[in-house]
């Protein structure tokens, strides 16, 4: 797993192993950066599930102003300080030590950019995409990765859901406010 380009292009990061983490592939990560090219430059990011932090990671490399990564896994927050100091993004960047649903119903700063990718078959589009319509900046736009099968709601409160991407087995949906879809 590299970065694909910016200032960090062609850095090796580091992943977890095991079962546990399902880190977002190659493709899916090439697709979404295509979907928010022209947003990322000066953009605030939130990576909630971060696993290894690639793709807040590739966002700063981007040159997005800062990322603030969530994981509950300390494994998971060692590597992504592992990878933010090889790939020297360090500075723009803030590792959270929490669980997803406690750090998005407590945290009061906008994000230009919100990705998820939360672990498969668990129930989190429930139980986090509610808790998204106040972290997200005016013109924002949410990303969240999942399961093909699986079906994500067309609103959720301030929400609406803009396009649903197909890469295999995998989608991404994404969200913008209502008012910005107008």
């Amino acid at each position: 797993m590299r970065v694909i380009t910016g200032t960090a292009r062609g850095r090796k990061l580091k992943t977890l192993e095991g079962m546990e983490v399902r880190p977002t592939t190659d493709m899916v990560k090439e697709a979404v950066f295509s979907i928010i090219q022209f947003r990322v430059p000066c953009a605030s990011m939130l990576d909630v599930f971060a696993g290894s932090g690639q793709m807040g990671i590739e966002a700063l490399s981007r040159g997005a102003s800062r990322v603030v990564f969530v994981d509950s896994s300390r494994d998971s927050q060692a590597v992504i300080r592992e990878n933010l100091a090889n790939t020297g993004l360090s500075k723009q960047a803030r590792v959270i030590a929490d669980d997803a649903v406690s750090f998005l119903s407590h945290a009061t700063d906008q994000y230009d950019i919100i990705f998820l990718d939360p672990p498969y078959e668990l129930g989190y589009a429930p139980k986090v995409l509610p808790l998204l319509d106040r972290l997200l900046a005016p013109g924002g736009i949410v990303l969240f990765e999942h399961r093909l099968k699986e079906e994500l709601p067309e609103t959720v409160g301030g929400l609406v859901l803009k396009k649903n991407y197909r890469y295999g087995k995998i989608a991404v949906t994404t969200y913008i406010h209502a008012e910005d879809a107008e």
